[in-house]
């Protein structure tokens, strides 16, 4: 049976982070499987609910599917005091990429259990959060990564990066008094002008509508050109050692007009790699796949992990995932 879904907020790293789950909270021994969901940036949860809702249900409801949002990528509600951690939180750069690295960390340990299999499911600079994730503590049992779109090398030299890195490194400052601005704009304005920014997208999921609203909403925005301009620096040279050691576990999904990680990086990998799981979209699918295609890409997802759930999680061997029980 679908439990509807729930968001919490609260403080990890000092810094206020929204969880949006489908499933049970908190997490007990009898949950032997958790698919977490590493957002890419913006790292608002929100824009991921059409996709986690389509998962859970494709799962029969059995295992719980959460996102964990970025640091500081949340607006949270009004009795969150911010001023004593929000000062933690820069001291430590919790809203910079390493600091991102370890707020997920930081998440797990107070959140998840150790014997809880993870399915990880990066989309962009979060693929790139999981493969330092994976690093930095490979005892967490990660039964499968599966990485969307995956910003992982070179994004500068990307030709979206080519356009966004003097905006994001040089001129940021530039663009938080505009953002202040709209900040103060009545919220029924800004869904007009919401609306009206994402309308020549014919398909659009209008529960990113909402998500949006929240992301123009105090200092979400400028967070999140904050580590935007650190992924420009930083994300650099593809991690060839992590991938290695942790190959059979991963699943690479590349977009086929991806201006963010172009064709080229696809083939690189997979002539590296000969032996890894790399796939190549074939259906249209935008690196932003959630303001048009959650439903599909979860889909998509599904039927990649569905044996692994079946053969390697105890308990599931004789489970039915059949389509009855997850269309929505």
């Amino acid at each position: 049976m679908m439990d509807p879904p729930h968001t919490d907020f609260f403080y990890c790293c000092g810094a206020a982070t929204e969880l949006l789950r489908f499933g049970s909270c908190p997490l007990t021994s009898a949950h032997k499987v958790l698919f977490l969901i590493i957002p890419g940036n913006p790292g608002v949860v929100g824009f991921y609910r059409t996709f986690m809702q389509t998962l859970h249900s494709r799962c029969g409801y059995q295992h719980p599917v959460w996102a964990v949002s970025h640091a500081g990528h949340c607006a949270p509600p009004a009795s969150m005091d911010m001023i004593e951690d929000g000062a933690s939180a820069a001291e430590d750069d919790v809203f910079g990429l390493d600091g991102q690295v370890e707020h997920k960390l930081a998440f797990l340990r107070n959140h998840v259990p150790r014997e809880t299999s993870l399915v990880l499911i990066g989309h962009s600079i979060g693929c790139y959060i999981i493969l330092e994730m994976m690093k930095r503590n490979p005892e967490r049992k990660v039964l499968k990564a599966l990485l969307l779109f995956p910003t992982i090398e070179r994004m500068a030299q990307s030709p979206q990066g080519k356009v966004m890195t003097p905006v994001l490194c040089h001129m940021r400052y530039v663009v938080y008094l505009p953002l202040f601005l709209l900040s103060l704009l009545p919220d029924r304005l800004k869904v007009g002008l919401i609306r009206l920014m994402l309308g020549g997208i014919r398909s659009l999921d209008h529960t990113v509508v909402q998500p949006t609203l929240g992301l123009l909403s105090g200092d979400s925005a400028a967070n999140a050109m904050y580590l935007g301009g650190q992924e420009m620096r930083k994300v650099l040279k593809r991690d060839d050692t992590t991938i290695g050691k942790h190959l059979d576990k991963l699943i690479f999904y590349y977009g086929a007009t991806d201006h963010w990680c172009p064709v080229h990086y696809y083939h690189d990998i997979k002539r590296d790699f000969p032996l890894g799981d790399f796939k190549l979209c074939e259906n249209g699918f935008r690196h932003a796949f959630v303001l048009d295609a959650g439903r599909e890409v979860a889909e998509m997802v599904f039927e990649w992990i569905r044996e692994d759930l079946r053969s390697r999680v105890p308990g599931d061997q004789n489970t039915s995932f059949g389509a009855s029980a997850g269309r929505l």
